[in-house]
């Protein structure tokens, strides 16, 4: 598979390349369990998220790629279900966890934001960060088409 040479690259190359359907890759999480994520690069796809889907199947997730490092906030609004927030690095290391964040039940929504700048945030079924070691400065793998 291609590495990217930049974020700005790989958001260049993903947005060219983005369709309906978002792009699924797999994704190795530090426990060495294998999930396949879709990969939200588009404004709009990462907008929509899990937005409106009535469960996460547990061999999948997502992944939210952003063109600069910063601190991405994420929201749970008509979301139907608890999830781990997982944020990462350029690195691909993790710098902020937010475990079990639950729906939101009322407006206005709460907003989840890192401790520390990321490129990439991952969104697991809740209890699936712990449980497969994606825990502060563990390295979560993935290649981007």
């Amino acid at each position: 598979m291609r590495h990217c040479l930049s974020l700005a690259a790989c958001a260049l190359a993903l947005a060219a390349w983005a369709g309906a359907t978002p792009a699924v890759v797999p994704l190795t999480l530090p426990s060495g369990k294998v999930l396949q994520a879709e990969v939200m690069v588009s404004d709009e796809d990462r907008a929509m998220g899990l937005m409106f889907r009535p469960s996460l199947p547990l061999d999948r997730g997502m992944v939210f790629i952003f063109e600069t490092a910063d601190f991405h906030a994420i929201w749970m609004k008509n979301c139907k279900f608890p999830i781990d927030i997982v944020w990462l690095d350029e690195e691909r290391r993790v710098v902020h966890v937010a475990e079990a964040v639950p729906p939101c039940k009322a407006e206005p929504c709460p907003v989840y934001n890192p401790m520390r700048r990321a490129s990439y945030v991952v969104e697991l079924n809740a209890g699936q960060a712990r449980r497969e070691k994606a825990v502060l400065g563990a390295r979560i793998r993935f290649d981007l088409p």
